[in-house]
């Protein structure tokens, strides 16, 4: 590579005019689930502080399923295993299309949310342990401050930055969905208990017939489902979290279309499929129920706010997303930068990257996740966990709210001529 195209090379600068149009629509359907998950978070908090708080906990509490398969769970767990494999299949989907069809397989274009992802873990998490260090047993959620929920952080998005750049949003959308995936191995290596591995080998079979089919292009729901349950009840019984069933699945889809399979949509693969069928299912009902099964807190006035805020757990966990988050994206970007001889593209600032940076401090359905593992949610400190990931989340919010609403005008500007040039793009496309 040459010196002139390092110099040439900008982060955040324009994508083409297909990837903005498919970026632009995964964003809609994001945005929309994030207005049902503050609904669900919202209905959950009032419902656990309201005289029927009783019956909050009997619904999380209610259990269902077939004992003989070890199966008969509770509607909260089933929340937390099932319901957000569905949402891990459509991560891992999205982010297997963004490197292998996006305009993030370039390399060079990769590493920044990658390395941005990877600077969001490592600081957040080593921020935590060093707030927490005196505290018996809090260094088990040492990983709770390290996810972003990128339907919360696009739903606060569509009201304070909706004309933010294309590319930055991109970059928020990968950099989540890689936290979400460096999550699912933090989950599978840290936050599995007693290992069985005979059910976790036997789930390479259906994993297997799993993968055959798609490569063949079938796409038929009674040939699929059978072996994604199997999969998803294997891993289960294994003792990993059965959440990285999603994933395993989502990689084995394919991206482009074989020449074996044919049809009408050549080039593309069942991954695009797959993930127009199932992200409203994710964004609409999977995170929504999530959060009113995991969201609801008895707070117990103002005494009960004070000590889950002042917990030495709380105060990490908060820190972790406010602080540590944005600090470890701002670090990896900047290094990034600064190794490759980067600049921001035109007419973007610093500033604006730290306005995203403090957006990926909203870690609300992961982080909810890791707490539930990493504590009992019937202790206290379990629900402490629940506070301080909520007061995090919000705070993150209105900070990222007001750096990018500094920048309106700006993105105004940068948006008027975007859509000038995709109207040209369009037009040439179609000749």
């Amino acid at each position: 590579m040459t010196g002139a195209s390092r110099r040439a090379f900008r982060l955040f600068d324009r994508l083409s005019w297909a990837e903005s149009r498919r970026i632009a629509d995964i964003l809609r359907k994001e945005t929309i689930g994030g207005a049902l998950l503050l609904g669900g978070a919202a209905v959950a908090m009032a419902w656990a502080n309201s005289p029927w708080a009783g019956t909050y906990e009997a619904v999380r509490a209610y259990t269902i399923g077939p004992a003989s398969l070890h199966l008969n769970l509770d509607l909260a767990t089933w929340a937390a295993d099932g319901l957000l494999a569905v949402f891990f299949f459509v991560a891992g989907l999205e982010l297997k299309r963004e490197f292998v069809a996006g305009d993030l397989r370039q390399p060079r274009r990769a590493a920044v949310p990658v390395c941005a992802a990877v600077g969001g873990v490592v600081i957040p998490a080593a921020l935590y342990l060093l707030l927490t260090r005196d505290a018996d047993g809090a260094a088990a959620g040492w990983a709770i401050p390290t996810a972003t929920d990128i339907a919360f952080a696009l739903a606060v998005l569509a009201v304070i930055g909706r004309y933010l750049p294309a590319a930055l949003r991109t970059f928020l959308l990968t950099l989540a969905v890689v936290d979400d995936l460096l999550a699912i191995v933090i989950i599978a290596v840290f936050y599995t208990g007693d290992l069985a591995p005979v059910p976790l080998l036997a789930a390479v079979a259906p994993l297997a017939i799993f993968a055959v089919l798609v490569r063949r292009g079938v796409r038929s729901g009674w040939l699929l489902l059978p072996a994604a349950v199997a999969v998803w009840a294997l891993v289960h019984a294994s003792g990993v979290h059965a959440t990285v069933a999603g994933v395993l699945l989502a990689f084995a889809v394919p991206v482009h279309r074989s020449e074996r399979a044919g049809g009408p949509e050549a080039g593309s693969g069942l991954a695009e499929h797959f993930e127009h069928r199932f992200r409203p299912i994710s964004a609409g009902i999977a995170v929504p129920v999530f959060a009113l099964l995991a969201a609801g807190v008895p707070v117990g006035g103002l005494d009960g706010v004070t000590a889950a805020l002042t917990d030495p757990v709380a105060v990490g966990v908060i820190a972790g997303l406010v602080v540590g988050k944005p600090l470890g994206i701002m670090a990896a970007t900047w290094l990034v930068a600064r190794f490759t001889r980067a600049h921001l593209d035109e007419g973007l600032s610093w500033i604006d990257v730290l306005g995203l940076a403090v957006l990926s401090g909203i870690g609300f359905t992961v982080s909810l996740l890791i707490g539930g593992l990493a504590f009992d949610t019937g202790s206290g400190r379990g629900e402490y966990v629940t506070m301080g990931v909520l007061t995090g989340s919000v705070v993150a919010a209105l900070l990222a709210a007001v750096i990018l609403r500094l920048r309106d005008r700006v993105y105004r500007r940068l948006h008027e001529a975007e859509t000038a040039a995709s109207e040209v793009s369009a037009t040439a496309g179609g000749r």
